[in-house]
């Protein structure tokens, strides 16, 4: 595989289904084996089902980014403008609200494709900050942030589905 050959495009209402699909296998593979079967079948039957990923892809505050390889979706991100943490109410902040890439891919540089992607729409739209939330056990993905200069800022809480877990918060200045 060589990176060249990857394609970004911005999703739409019409990659819901494929973006459901992508959603639930990404999120088991990143989360399943460290949860309870019972509370990834509830996150995911409650927030990565068709209706729910329809409604976030038509809500204009959301926007989706889908990567191909081989005219196959591998991985998505998705960014936001709203819901930002009071640390950051004087800035111009947008949110990686999720980044996933499929296990195979993985270690591919094809997550160092979308965040970059991701930061250069971010600058383009004239945002001062991203930042994003990432489970305080995922050392990996931390680790990965860090590399695009993103440092620690806070912490919120995030159920999964009846388990209340810490996201850290991590934030990057584009100005």
């Amino acid at each position: 595989m060589h990176i060249n050959d990857l394609i970004i495009t911005r999703a739409s209402v019409e990659d819901a289904e494929i973006l459901t699909k992508l959603s639930i296998t990404t999120f088991r593979d990143a989360f399943g084996t460290d949860n309870k079967p019972e509370d990834m079948n509830k996150y995911i039957a409650d927030e990565m089902n068709l209706e729910q990923l329809t409604k976030e892809l038509s809500n204009k505050e959301n926007v989706f980014f889908l990567s191909w390889y081989n005219s196959m979706p591998i991985g998505y991100a998705k960014l936001r403008a709203t819901n930002t943490p009071e640390e950051l109410k004087n800035n111009n902040p947008i949110e990686i609200e999720r980044l996933y890439v499929l296990k195979g891919y993985q270690s591919k540089k094809i997550g160092e494709a979308i965040m970059k992607y991701c930061i250069e729409y971010a600058i383009n739209q004239e945002h001062d900050i991203i930042w994003l939330g990432v489970w305080e056990h995922n050392q990996s993905a931390i680790r990965f942030y860090r590399r695009y200069d993103f440092e620690l800022f806070g912490a919120h809480s995030f159920v999964l589905g009846n388990d209340e877990q810490t996201d850290v918060l991590m934030k990057k200045a584009l100005k």
